[in-house]
């Protein structure tokens, strides 16, 4: 049953975490920043598996610092999870005066709404970063089932649902966030999004200005 609620982000991870019911769930955090939403997982589940992707080199060295003791616990891949293995342009973002060191809003997708909904946010020139499909990277690191992908992909969603078609389905529950103002060049509203993932109900959803947040169950598992 879907339901829109508000709340702090720990209130929402405490529920994440009410609803995986295990004391180690496996989980993939993808687009992990800082490591702020791992770090949280892991407090709040010290048993849990992590894994991390991240291709900002500025977030990376963030996360290094902000997830301390902690930091083999939630294991780092430097990379960004897309529809092939190889690489492509990242568009790191910036802003202006206090904001210029803003990292939040990079993406492997173009800005485009983004510019005119958040002025004061930038992008520089793009960067090259590694790429990796979900399904190939699962398999190398044999995992077969996940109970919770954590996605903040800026905009990419269908890139990491189309490298990762077998993994969504042997995974419990997703949480992303998603617009439905075309933020970044193609971005997928959320009716297309679950379109693309008809196995999945909405369990919560998340509504702020511009876009929001939602959280998925698989209802075959």
């Amino acid at each position: 049953m879907e339901t829109r609620e508000s709340g702090s982000a720990l209130e929402v991870h405490q529920r994440i975490v009410s609803f995986l019911q295990k004391p180690d769930p496996v989980i993939l955090d993808i687009g992990s920043y800082d490591g702020t939403d791992s770090l949280r997982f892991l407090q709040l589940c010290p048993e849990a598996h992590i894994y991390c992707f991240e291709p900002d080199p500025r977030a990376i060295a963030r996360f290094k610092k902000n997830i301390g003791l902690y930091l083999e616990k939630s294991r780092l891949s430097e990379i960004a999870i897309s529809d092939k293995n190889g690489s492509v342009d990242f568009h790191p973002s910036n802003g202006d005066r206090e904001a210029k060191d803003w990292a939040l809003s990079g993406s492997i997708r173009r800005p485009k709404n983004h510019l005119t909904e958040y002025e004061w946010v930038r992008f520089d020139s793009p960067i090259s970063v590694e790429t990796r499909r979900l399904d190939d990277w699962c398999a190398e690191a044999n995992l077969n089932k996940i109970d919770l992908i954590w996605m903040d992909v800026q905009g990419a969603e269908a890139d990491v649902f189309a490298g990762g078609r077998q993994t969504l389905n042997n995974t419990r529950f997703i949480y992303t966030e998603y617009s439905d103002k075309e933020l970044y060049e193609g971005q997928l509203t959320l009716q297309a999004m679950l379109k693309l993932l008809p196995s999945f109900e909405m369990v919560a959803q998340y509504p702020r200005e511009v876009e929001g947040d939602v959280l998925l169950r698989n209802k075959s598992l």
